[in-house]
């Protein structure tokens, strides 16, 4: 794919937004014109796309790739909130509410191409189409809910008790007619450490609990959970004995 370099930064020929799911509510032609107006670059593994100490508000479509949405203690510890895959969008509270950004943005695959797109226009836009203001209403809607379900569980349940919920999380979104999940490849215990507060050794332990007791299977570069169902009654057992 030959690329275009515009104005220092590197465009794609033909730049698309229309597999960005919060832009969808709008026309063909808007998302063409909005694409125009975005600034776009690619990115690879690990570098930062969003610096929770910037003062920017541009908000980030993910085209290609996938990102993860970080923070880091005062000690340097790094506290992962969400991945966020294409067609995912980045970056919005700022531009909505002009406060500074709440996390870090970083790429986790070699060529993650990034649309920019600067606050106000993205306001215009949201202003001016409905169907994109109650997208971007239920988008901010679903990251409180996720951020409640989290303080909860930091707060009520142990570290393996946690593990086991992110593990359910993760299996959701993967979860198939035959009551499996299939995660490939593999989760990095340093992950699911990082998303639950707690150490890549409790993590590598609990996984491994589970597959002794034939929940878990390792498949090749997949992660494959055999019984959804029991995995999530192991979850809302200790959740309502709280």
């Amino acid at each position: 794919m030959s690329w275009a370099i515009v104005g220092g930064v590197t465009e794609p020929p033909n730049p698309s937004l229309d597999t960005v799911e919060i832009l969808k509510p709008l026309d063909p032609d808007v998302r063409a014109a909005t694409a125009r107006r975005c600034r776009w670059r690619r990115f690879d593994a690990g570098e930062q796309i969003l610096d929770q100490q910037s003062g920017t508000q541009d908000v980030c479509f993910v085209v290609r790739g996938r990102v993860r949405v970080v923070n880091h203690s005062a000690s340097g510890r790094e506290i992962s909130f969400d991945d966020i895959p294409a067609g995912g969008t980045v970056g919005e509270m700022a531009a909505v509410d002009g406060g500074p950004r709440s996390a870090s943005v970083v790429a986790l695959d070699d060529g993650t191409l990034i649309a920019f797109l600067a606050p106000k226009p993205f306001l215009e836009l949201a202003t001016g189409h409905p169907g994109l203001a109650l997208a971007v209403m239920r988008r901010l809607s679903g990251i409180a809910r996720r951020a409640t379900d989290r303080i909860m569980e930091l707060s009520t349940l142990g570290a393996n008790n946690r593990v086991h919920a992110e593990l359910l999380r993760l299996a959701r979104l993967h979860a198939k007619p035959d009551n499996t999940a299939v995660l490939e490849p593999i989760p990095l215990h340093a992950d699911i450490a990082a998303r639950v507060s707690t150490t890549r050794e409790t993590v590598a332990r609990v996984l491994g609990d589970l597959t002794r007791d034939g929940l878990l299977a390792k498949r090749g570069n997949a992660l494959v959970i055999r019984d959804l169902d029991r995995l999530e009654e192991i979850v809302e057992d200790v959740r309502g004995a709280l």
